[in-house]
């Protein structure tokens, strides 16, 4: 056997071994793409994951011509293709040999920069079994035809990064459900041992006011009761946080009991049903959480407004009071970093936030996020 063909052969076991060990996929997908193209004697290739929406994200790139490459890879991270849309219609079901590139031909409408001679790429769906996850595009300078062994290398390791996507992915969703029961497990440790002992300190304060005559050690008393109260305060907000009792009654009973829980007066008013995504449900509530908790804290007023409108496309929800406001404006930076925190759970979602509040008028907080 060549050098050669042993070279080939110990790069395909490369990429084999970081597909079945990888945990991160923007990194095992970059390294596997160059072994691929380092293999094959390519020299330029992309992946696109694509969503349930069919939307695309640019996870992988190498060798870039600067058409494509210019301005932070614009052309390639918006717009559609015909290799986009071909998968999208579930038309793109094997390697396909020539796929003529339209961000190309684009480019070279608008004189964009240099192609480099690419003009085509062969295109490989990523799926595993039923599961499709995106698409594999690999092309090279004036190269427009690729024989069949090429097409069924493509095909064998792009069945494999499908494969790995997959495990990657099942992986994610058991570290979720580890996190998700180490919460729970915290939250009962913390009701069990930490909640029951400030318990019995307000308690055994209370005791001691009435043992004593002395004024002096009365207050002592008094405080130590009323600091071991606001305390245990804190660490039942802090348990709900971790473990929100109710959350298995469904969101909205949930936060109509954490606001309760604040001394808020929550309307409700409710639109449209649907089961929530296990991911939309938990930063739902980790957002109408502390947007109750600022009503609480800022607003100067206990009447909250909460309307969740939900449908097989997604959900909106939004919390509203009408107290004393802040001055807000929408080019400005959002002010705090519990608002910075709802918006970076949104925008993960790919869901939209929005803010609007005005002195002595209130604030309004909405979240829509698709699923």
């Amino acid at each position: 056997m060549s050098d050669d063909k042993y070279q080939k052969i110990s790069i395909l076991k490369e990429i084999a071994e970081l597909l079945n060990e990888g945990t991160d996929t923007k990194n095992v997908l970059r390294v596997v793409l160059k072994k691929l193209l380092q293999v094959t004697g390519l020299q330029t290739g992309w992946i696109f994951l694509i969503d349930n929406d069919g939307m695309h994200q640019l996870a992988a790139d190498e060798a870039l011509p600067p058409a494509l490459a210019n301005d932070q890879k614009r052309r390639m991270c918006h717009g559609k293709c015909w290799c986009v849309n071909k998968y999208n219609n579930l038309q793109l079901t094997k390697a396909t040999n020539i796929i003529e590139c339209k961000r190309i031909e684009d480019a070279l409408d608008e004189d964009a920069g240099e192609t480099c001679g690419l003009t085509h790429h062969a295109t490989v769906p990523l799926r595993a079994g039923q599961e499709r996850f995106g698409i594999l595009n690999v092309g090279a300078p004036n190269k427009t035809h690729f024989e069949k062994n090429e097409l069924d290398l493509l095909e064998a390791v792009a069945y494999q990064i499908g494969t790995a996507l997959k495990r990657i992915k099942l992986t994610q969703r058991e570290q979720e459900t580890a996190l998700v029961t180490e919460r729970n497990r915290l939250a009962r440790d913390l009701h069990d041992s930490v909640n029951q002992l400030l318990f019995s300190l307000s308690l055994t304060a209370r005791a001691g006011v009435e043992m004593t005559e002395s004024t002096e050690v009365k207050q002592t008393f008094t405080y130590i009761q009323d600091m071991a109260q606001e305390a245990l305060g804190e660490m039942r907000a802090l348990i709900w946080q971790l473990r929100p009792e109710g959350l298995e009654n469904g969101l909205i009973s949930a936060l109509r009991s954490y606001a309760e829980m604040l001394g808020l007066s929550i309307h409700t008013k409710l639109t449209g049903a649907a089961s929530l995504p296990g991911k939309v449900e938990e930063a739902l509530w980790r957002i109408g959480q502390e947007a109750l908790a600022n009503c609480k804290k800022h607003s100067q007023t206990t009447e909250v407004l909460l309307c969740f409108q939900a449908s097989e496309g997604g959900v909106n929800m939004t919390i509203k009071d009408k107290g004393c406001g802040f001055h807000y404006e929408e080019n400005l930076e959002i002010p705090s970093l519990g608002l910075r925190n709802m918006k970076k759970r949104t925008e993960a979602l790919k869901g939209t936030f929005y803010l609007q509040s005005s002195p002595g008028f209130g604030t309004e907080i909405g979240v829509r996020i698709p699923f």
